[in-house]
């Protein structure tokens, strides 16, 4: 079983510098978050569940959208993302490993009374930055072969007719 990270989302957003140096509207930093939290799923292994607040929205009925190892989660009307998010974490399966990303003191005592390990959204934002270097940094880095060419296990002779041919000569 995969392990779980859940994600308190409007907490995580409102602890992102980059949310707000770039004025981003909640709905585009929402997408961002998502997306990002989609790409750190297939890196890490992790199923993540990341949750938003209905609380005051006019849903009467919590939402949940599957996108590959992510589900978000948008609360209905009354339920707040920490009440969602705790009752998560009481219901997992003990054997199951699970992170939960909050910054509300009060959820980060109860998900370590429950088994869970907790992190603040801004050590979850440094991890998802660090994934994302590592990632670009072992695409942009060449791949050095270590192994030799056809041609270069031809005799030499070989080699200067195989040359001129594809010359034309």
């Amino acid at each position: 079983m995969k392990a779980l990270l859940i994600v308190d989302g409007y907490n995580v957003i409102g602890a992102w510098k980059d949310a707000e140096k770039h004025g981003w509207t909640m709905d585009e930093a929402r997408d961002r978050l998502q997306h990002l939290l989609m790409d750190y799923s297939g890196y890490s292994g992790e199923e993540i569940v990341l949750v938003f607040d209905g609380y005051q929205s006019d849903k009467r009925l919590t939402t949940e959208e599957k996108h590959g190892d992510l589900t978000l989660v948008f609360t209905k009307h009354g339920e707040t993302a920490d009440a969602y998010i705790e009752r998560m974490v009481a219901q997992k399966p003990k054997y199951r490993q699970a992170r939960v990303a909050t910054n509300d003191g009060a959820e980060q005592a109860m998900v370590l009374g429950s088994g869970a390990t907790r992190m603040t959204a801004r050590e979850l934002l440094r991890e998802l930055k660090q994934m994302r270097k590592a990632s670009f940094d072992e695409h942009a880095s060449p791949r050095i072969m270590n192994r030799s060419s056809l041609a270069s296990r031809l005799p030499k002779d070989v080699q200067e007719a195989l040359e001129r041919l594809r010359r034309g000569q």
